[in-house]
């Protein structure tokens, strides 16, 4: 039996000062999964479903738009090894977040581009990192972001079924859909100088 839900307060109190939870929302899950949980300084992930008007939804519910849940990733991670803002940089080239309700050949609401924050802090970088990545399409000639930034205390995340889970641990050539604007992002350093990601 899945967990299926996990209050924001309860999941950082249980977590040490040096972990903080981020969310993400890029389409289909699988494929964003991996791409985190491959970065230093992760240190779990899971996916599951945020952002609807349903309670326990499930995969096939969510699939159907009735509930306006997004697929989204989980991402517990060290501050200290890999900061918000390198997330939010793989966030936006792994994703075309100027595609609504679309990514690829996937098409519906639950495959929307979508952040929810976990503190001001993230809330504050998440809207940074938007203008940022928005002046570098620009500079290419590519459009408006769509991308939606939330409080995630207003929007409990339901964890997925479990064959979900590390779907492409399990399965590694199984489905991996994730188009992206080919873009990088303009991550600024410690030092101040701005360096393009890849």
């Amino acid at each position: 039996m899945r967990v299926r839900s996990e209050s924001h307060s309860a999941k950082m109190r249980a977590m040490s000062r040096r972990e903080e939870v981020a969310y993400f929302a890029t389409g289909c899950f699988w494929g964003a999964e991996r791409r985190f949980w491959q970065m230093p300084g992760v240190l779990e992930t899971s996916v599951g479903y945020m952002g609807g008007r349903r309670e326990n939804p499930s995969y096939e519910q969510v699939c159907t738009g009735v509930t306006g849940h997004a697929e989204v990733v989980m991402v517990k991670f060290d501050p200290a090894l890999v900061d918000y803002e390198r997330l939010l940089a793989e966030f936006w080239m792994m994703h075309d977040p100027t595609s609504l309700n679309r990514q690829g050949n996937d098409i519906g609401t639950q495959y929307r581009s979508a952040i929810f924050t976990t503190s001001s802090a993230q809330g504050a970088m998440a809207h940074l990192s938007r203008d940022r990545y928005q002046a570098a399409l620009h500079a290419d000639g590519i459009g408006e972001i769509v991308t939606e930034i939330s409080d995630a205390k207003e929007h409990p995340y339901w964890i997925a079924e479990e064959y979900h889970q590390k779907y492409l641990q399990k399965n590694p050539n199984g489905y991996d859909c994730h188009s992206s604007t080919g873009v990088a992002y303009p991550l600024v350093a410690r030092d101040g100088v701005e360096r393009a990601t890849s």
